[in-house]
């Protein structure tokens, strides 16, 4: 029998102690005397947002299938556990063996957001890890980060002894490897990461040093340890049909934010999107193979007891052979209740009788991302959709029966005027139009269009990477702008507007694009509370503002600045495939508002086909 990290005294007097006491269906379990390595799996905020997160469940399964490797997983514990912990000065542990983080061997920490970095310190810190990388011992574990914000690490650098840069399931087999050889011929900590830095992918921040000019641009970013190379490329699975996949899932003990399988039918994205960070990071784009997707889902339903299945993908409408998939799940499964989910689709004939097929449709909303009010915005960001496919996909949609549609936007993006933002409610208004347009007796009573804008972060590896951004007191005018446009329009009463939090937007992008300086600001924002900063009920505006005040750091220099365009960017040393070159050009064709093709129709060679297959490679074997 196991015995539980935490009392039945403070699981008793703590929010769902689920989260904490481990043991699922599906969990792994194995004799640690039997194992070389034992690897802790963090997904830095609570139990039912990281049991969500597909990344973590291939890795989990892909290490466990090691028969020297133990890996378990940790999650941020919620404030009320965090206060009992540090009182009771109880160390941070894992769920399956409920032993301490601090006795393992690594510690990988999933970076997924921006606003989850104090989580981070919070993980150290309660695992009784040093928090700077520098003070580590022999006996600390070795503290790995990845995922998307891994593409700049370098607010983060001081708190990591490296980073994972791309798809983990090609080199970490390597890094595993290597660890157990430098530890078995009883090389130091520091020998070990000289031997990691030699690893495609892996960057280890302390082997880096960076100078500044004087107004506070990046003046050099290089090397100080001969092991240590200039530029670290980005991992790619070429073949995502034979990688490793879950069969097996941990099925959450309480009701996850997304408590299904999940079915990742492809990676990358043919779109190009010039705000969209993944769209470039995990280019190009690779399909998984539909036999192969077939028998996945019926193996993983039965060794869940999950009742919906969700295809993941940045674009599911572009996978191939989407139609052949879905018709077969729907087939397959009809029978036996299961909900088949579809995100990311575009609306379209097919896409509107799918839906019909897979959901009732008096309970659900379509969801619908134009992204911006106008065409010519709609150009600039490189969209891809015209007015017309939107209005006759919202019209095919009134006329199945949908009567709610949820339409997604942002503001603040670059050349925007506040025509194109009054357009938000103008686009809004002709979609209410579209469906008063049906015969009143066809009609299933009033629609119901709601708009939700959230404001413009520019991203590391995107075309507008250069961009400046808004103050929070400026987003916030022109969400009130586009408000107070919704109250003008004659089909108000079937319109809905809300929009996101300024504030957490314009740290979001201090910390997306932030040099090594910005991790002193993460440390005093910690120190002085901060913590949940994703959480609308925990995130502290006027501490983070404190944060900045108390360590002279000035976010404006981060935020308000138009960037040259020759100028050195923290995360320049990292090689995703996708030419420097390439986002200029796009940067300059969203000036003038052009369209650049997807990725099917012509190829606009960003650089991603140097890896040799996927999407730049179709019809040319």
């Amino acid at each position: 029998m196991r015995k539980l990290a935490l009392t039945d005294d403070i699981l008793l007097n703590i929010e769902k102690p689920a989260r904490y006491i481990g043991n699922e269906v599906n969990s792994v379990m194995k004799d640690k005397d039997q194992i070389d390595i034992r690897f802790a799996m963090c997904f830095p905020d609570v139990y039912e947002i990281g049991m969500s997160h597909l990344g973590i469940q291939i890795l989990y399964d892909m290490f466990n299938r090691r028969d020297d490797v133990w890996c378990e997983r940790v999650y941020s514990p919620w404030t009320d556990l965090d206060k009992i912990m540090r009182k009771e000065k109880l160390p941070l542990f894992a769920l399956e063996s409920q032993d301490p983080i601090r006795e393992f061997d690594f510690l990988g920490i999933t970076i997924q957001f921006e606003m989850c970095y104090t989580n981070i310190l919070q993980i150290l810190e309660l695992s009784q890890i040093p928090m700077h990388s520098c003070d580590r011992t022999e006996n600390d574990p070795i503290v790995i980060g990845g995922g998307p914000c891994a593409y700049n690490p370098e607010p983060l650098a001081e708190f990591f002894d490296l980073f994972y840069i791309g798809e983990g399931e090609t080199s970490y087999d390597e890094l595993l490897d290597t660890y157990k050889k430098c530890r078995a011929e009883g090389k130091t900590r520091i020998e070990f990461l000289e031997q990691a830095a030699k690893i495609a992918g892996i960057y280890v921040p302390a082997f880096y040093d960076v100078e500044y000019n004087d107004d506070g641009t990046l003046k050099s970013f290089t090397p100080n340890n001969f092991h240590a190379p200039e530029s670290v490329k980005k991992q790619v699975v070429m073949d995502v049909t034979d990688t490793t996949y879950p069969m097996n899932p941990v099925v959450p003990f309480i009701k996850a934010t997304q408590d299904r399988v999940v079915l990742e039918i492809q990676r990358g994205c043919i779109r190009g999107c010039r705000f969209c960070q993944a769209g470039m990071i995990y280019r190009p784009t690779r399909e998984r193979n539909v036999k192969r997707l077939k028998e996945y889902a019926k193996t993983m339903l039965t060794n869940t007891g999950h009742e919906e299945i969700s295809l993941s993908s940045l674009s599911s409408s572009d996978y191939s052979e989407l139609k052949e998939l879905v018709m077969f799940l729907i087939d397959e499964f009809k029978e036996k209740a299961i909900n088949i989910s579809l995100p990311s689709l575009r609306i379209d004939a097919f896409s509107l009788d799918v839906m019909s097929k897979v959901q009732d449709i008096r309970k659900s909303s379509l969801t619908f991302a134009p992204e911006a009010g106008s065409q010519r915005m709609r150009n600039v960001i490189n969209k891809g959709l015209t007015e017309e496919d939107i209005m006759e996909g919202a019209g095919q949609a009134f006329e199945g029966g949908w009567t709610k549609v949820k339409l997604y936007f942002m503001l603040g993006l670059p050349t925007e005027t506040e025509e194109d933002m009054k357009e938000i409610a103008h686009l809004c208004e002709r979609v209410a139009r579209r469906y008063y347009e049906i015969p009143k007796d066809q009609r299933n009573g009033k629609c119901q269009i709601t708009a939700s804008s959230s404001f413009f972060v520019p991203k590391p590896f995107t075309p507008f990477q250069w961009a400046a951004m808004c103050t929070a007191e400026e987003y916030t005018r022109r969400a009130h702008l586009v408000n107070d446009e919704f109250k003008e329009q004659l089909n108000r009463k079937s319109l809905k507007y809300n929009w996101h939090d300024a504030e957490v937007t314009v740290l979001e992008g201090v910390m997306a694009r932030g040099d090594r300086r910005i991790g002193k600001v993460i440390e005093e924002a910690y120190r002085l509370g901060c913590l949940f900063d994703s959480w609308t009920e925990s995130f502290r505006d006027d501490l983070w503002e404190q944060a900045f005040l108390n360590t002279g750091i000035k976010k404006e220099f981060y935020t308000l600045r138009m960037r040259e365009e020759d100028e050195l960017f923290p995360w320049d040393f990292i090689d995703t495939g996708v030419s420097r070159k390439f986002l200029r050009k796009e940067w300059e064709r969203a000036m003038n508002a052009e369209v650049t093709p997807n990725c099917r129709e012509h190829c606009s060679g960003c650089g991603a086909a140097k890896f040799g297959g996927g999407v730049c490679y179709e019809g040319k074997n």
